[in-house]
């Protein structure tokens, strides 16, 4: 793939675009603690930050019941609200990545799982509500990823054929949703995946092991 096939880039927002994990981790804790169980480090769960609320609860506590683990989800996404965005950041380089991008006159945008009322709230804080041209949520269309829906509506969006667009993400399912909707994917190895996952088997155009190399990328 080559730097001149991008006419549009997308990002993945949870662990692609920005460190996200500390405010899930701690809203996680905040809710085991509500239950009486022990706080997880953020290192060990960092890898389950981009699968879901209910995902977080379940590698948290594994053994206990599913009727507690709902009950300990509902708790998390309840602190979650009020703490949404105050420890998240984008990834290094990645504030100079779109800085570059802006004065390249490439669009970019956002295609995440995350629903509306917390994703628009966390891109507010991260001060990118103007920058980005799309702001896809999970249930901004029926469907999410890796549903093509998504990513097609917000090809729409940054006015880009979806085969000029690169899509990062650093979960199969996102590569999955790029492939199936004809764009460029591309894995951000510096995301949340964990040592089970292959991402050498994930239908992708190119990786990137960290946002160093995407600014390299855009800058030659």
């Amino acid at each position: 793939m080559h730097k001149n096939d991008v006419k549009g880039v997308l990002f993945d927002l949870d662990g692609t675009l920005a460190d996200t994990a500390p405010d899930l981790i701690h809203a996680l804790n905040l809710s085991l603690d509500d239950a009486g169980f022990s706080a997880q480090p953020l290192d060990k769960m960092r890898h389950a930050a981009s699968h879901g609320s209910l995902f977080l609860v379940k590698t948290a506590i594994p053994d206990a019941d599913e009727a507690l683990q709902i009950r300990i989800q509902q708790g998390l996404l309840h602190h979650y609200a009020r703490i949404n965005g105050d420890y998240s950041r984008l990834f290094t380089d990645l504030p100079e990545l779109l800085t570059l991008l802006d004065q390249q006159g490439i669009p970019y945008g956002v295609v995440t799982n995350k629903p509306a009322r917390f994703a628009r709230p966390l891109i507010e804080k991260l001060n990118l509500t103007h920058q980005l041209k799309a702001i896809i949520s999970g249930d901004s269309t029926r469907y999410a990823k890796p549903h093509t829906a998504p990513m097609l509506l917000a090809a729409q969006q940054i006015a880009t054929p979806p085969e000029h667009i690169l899509y990062l993400g650093d979960a199969e399912r996102d590569l999955v949703a790029a492939h199936n909707a004809n764009m460029l994917g591309g894995v951000a190895l510096w995301g949340y995946l964990s040592p089970h996952d292959t991402p050498d088997l994930w239908p992708s155009r190119c990786q990137f092991k960290h946002g160093a190399s995407l600014k390299q990328f855009f800058a030659e």
